[in-house]
């Protein structure tokens, strides 16, 4: 493959309305503790803030290339959205997931799943809703000429030893980053290379058949004990495992990137808005987390709304 500017390319999300009652009461039923705002299950896991629609402003704004959208949710449908656009597509849990995790409120394991989507390009992106294109950005910034993905990682050079000191000196280390721990030693100690960088969490470039090759085939052991988990677990086997995987037998290209490619901006930081004037980002996550407050998230849509305020043809 000489360039990649003909590849098909689809942008998939992952999206729920936290705040609808039905939802919650589905929810309710399945944990101990509805009231829990632990880093698995808090309130900013499933939070809605409108951030999806702003998305999909700065996708059709940013990167008018992508193919087609896949929307993937818990029998939800938002409801600014119109899903008479043909570009456009709601896929539910029960079309893609085993019949033995539903319902299931456990990202991870989700995720393990994007490749079953019905239509769904070899090339595609994978982005939370809370992810933003920030600049025009082309097909080139996700997959390299011969079609494999580019694969960004955020520089940590003294890897597993940084995090090792952490832990012998009673730093705590979160959930997210101990699985993404755990995924780089599980490659380094079956494929003999170890990663030191960290995924940037921001939207990710795959290619679906290596994708589900590393479901079904290297790492179904660790899928399998994960399934069973409807909410997040210590144990479960976490996405980064496919970017290290593919990085290991050459179908992927390495990328350290700083904030000017990507950047991670936590909700309950005061001002959004510098970030986005300082470093300009081609990408740009607003993450909502255990740390964030409802006076917090009052300041999310404000903002995006400033940011991208043309109604997107994904609307009604």
């Amino acid at each position: 493959m000489k360039n990649n500017k003909n590849l098909s390319i689809d942008l998939v999300y992952l999206w729920v309305d936290g705040n609808d009652p039905k939802w919650l009461s589905k929810r309710n039923a399945f944990t101990e503790n509805p009231e829990d705002n632990s880093e698995s299950n808090c309130k900013g896991r499933y939070v809605n803030n409108d951030e999806l629609k702003y998305s999909l402003r700065s996708a059709e704004k940013y990167a008018p290339w992508i193919r087609k959208i896949f929307i993937v949710t818990d029998n939800q449908i938002p409801d600014w959205l119109d899903v008479t656009n043909p570009k456009v597509k709601i896929i539910d849990h029960s079309e893609i997931l085993p019949e033995k995790c539903l319902p299931c409120f456990n990202s991870s394991v989700i995720e393990y799943f994007l490749y079953k989507i019905p239509d769904l390009s070899e090339h595609f992106l994978y982005a939370n809703d809370d992810m933003f294109f920030g600049k025009d950005i082309s097909p080139d910034f996700f997959f390299n000429k011969d079609g494999f993905p580019i694969i960004r990682l955020i520089r940590k050079p003294f890897g597993k030893w940084h995090f090792k000191y952490k832990a012998l000196i009673g730093k705590t280390i979160g959930q997210h980053r101990r699985k993404i721990i755990n995924s780089s030693l599980l490659v380094e100690k079956m494929f003999g290379k170890y990663y030191s960088g960290i995924p940037h969490h921001n939207i990710d470039a795959y290619k679906k058949s290596d994708f589900r090759v590393a479901i079904e085939k290297i790492f179904n052991n660790n899928v399998e004990k994960s399934i069973p988990h409807h909410f997040r677990d210590d144990e479960d086997l976490h996405r980064s495992i496919i970017a290290y995987y593919v990085l290991a037998i050459g179908h992927g290209t390495l990328k350290h990137v700083g904030k000017r490619q990507s950047i991670r901006i936590f909700a309950y930081k005061p001002n959004f808005k510098k970030y986005i004037l300082d470093y300009k980002p081609k990408l740009f996550c607003l993450n909502d987390d255990q740390n964030v407050s409802d006076n917090d998230r009052l300041r999310i849509k404000p903002f995006l709304e400033e940011l991208f305020p043309d109604k997107s043809s994904f609307e009604k």
